[in-house]
């Protein structure tokens, strides 16, 4: 109920963009009306590429400072965004290793060196890199396995040089064979093969996995029997118990779900960061409009803020990543190009966080 075939989530590659002019001082002070200062120390934005009409870096970053956003992840690392935030040790970074290096960086301990000597070794001195994560949901599939001896060497080379780096992966929720009743979560086979590996080095290294967590798209795989303030944060009702735990949320039951299933293969509190959650304003009919986006969102940073947790892992904060702050129009068409939170063009907000 809870998950659509992975099929159908192929098209969900990810990035988000936080894009600014930054002379634009109405636009800035929209931005801090949107309460990502409020929640700053939990809400964090993603930083993509994907457009043709996006401003410097050198904005974007004047954009996170003046709404106090310490937290970003950024795809692949960036020469231009890197320099950019130099000097901005306030702001966590999240460096994705790209998908298509890691059948060269899995080849031997020397490859990964020598990728961490050109891409991060130059900023270590001036910008705050908190995480490096090995591949953007690649487990499961063909090139899963080449993610754990990766994210085994770069383990070592950080521990040797005793820098505060966590190392990590980004997985999505395909690696769910079941996920309703989120008691009833489970991995699939190939998910067992490849992610419980890189689940039990992370709890030897005490590093969270990063997880996406999309309730938009189960909702839109059945909003015939998923209720729509279910999926949005939107009721207080509990709509789904599950044995002594009551959810009132999709996003919690999903986040369960995953827990339940490392659980069950004996992987236990292993902290979870999510690297992506968010809604569409436009591009699937009247599920994708302003308001419900807007609606998510907002509740979504409020729960986040609030410090509550999940049912099963009350009073835990959880890490959450925003999608997405602008539109992003090299995207394929559809939803995906509309996960923003300003139109890139005038810089003006689809709808309003708060």
């Amino acid at each position: 109920m809870l998950y659509l075939p992975k099929k159908l989530f192929l098209f969900f590659f990810s990035c988000i963009v936080v894009i600014v002019n930054y002379n634009n001082s109405d636009f800035v002070n929209a931005a801090n009306s949107i309460g990502f200062v409020n929640a700053a120390n939990s809400i964090g934005l993603n930083y993509g590429l994907l457009g043709d009409n996006l401003p410097s870096p050198s904005k974007v970053i004047t954009l996170y400072k003046s709404i106090d956003i310490t937290k970003i992840r950024i795809f692949d690392p960036n020469t231009e965004v890197l320099n950019a935030l130099r000097g901005h040790r306030d702001i966590a970074v999240t460096v994705g290793v790209r998908d298509q290096d890691l059948a060269a960086l899995s080849a031997s301990e020397e490859a990964v060196k020598g990728w961490f000597a050109t891409n991060i070794e130059p900023y270590l001195s001036d910008i705050n890199i908190a995480f490096i994560t090995v591949g953007n949901e690649v487990i499961p599939g063909p090139i899963g396995p080449q993610v754990l001896p990766v994210m085994q060497s770069l383990t070592n080379l950080v521990k040797s040089r005793n820098l505060p780096i966590s190392i990590s992966t980004v997985v999505a929720m395909w690696n769910l064979e079941q996920s309703y009743p989120p008691s009833a979560g489970m991995f699939t086979s190939q998910a067992r093969e490849q992610l419980v590996p890189v689940l039990k080095l992370l709890s030897q290294t005490n590093s969270p996995i990063l997880v996406k967590i999309y309730p938009y798209f189960s909702y839109a795989s059945d909003p015939s029997s998923i209720r729509l303030d279910y999926a949005t944060f939107n009721t207080e009702a509990i709509v789904v118990q599950d044995g002594s735990l009551g959810y009132s949320n999709m996003f919690d039951a999903i986040f369960d779900a995953f827990v339940w299933a490392m659980e069950k293969e004996g992987v236990k509190d292993l902290p979870m960061v999510v690297s992506e959650t968010g809604w569409p304003s436009a591009g699937n009919g009247n599920i994708t409009t302003p308001d419900i986006a807007g609606t998510y969102n907002r509740n979504f940073v409020k729960h986040i803020a609030s410090g509550k947790g999940t049912p099963k892992r009350p009073n835990k904060g959880i890490d959450g990543f925003l999608f997405a702050t602008f539109n992003e129009n090299q995207k394929p068409v559809g939803t995906e190009q509309n996960f923003g939170l300003y139109n890139p063009n005038d810089m003006k907000p689809i709808y309003n966080l708060f």
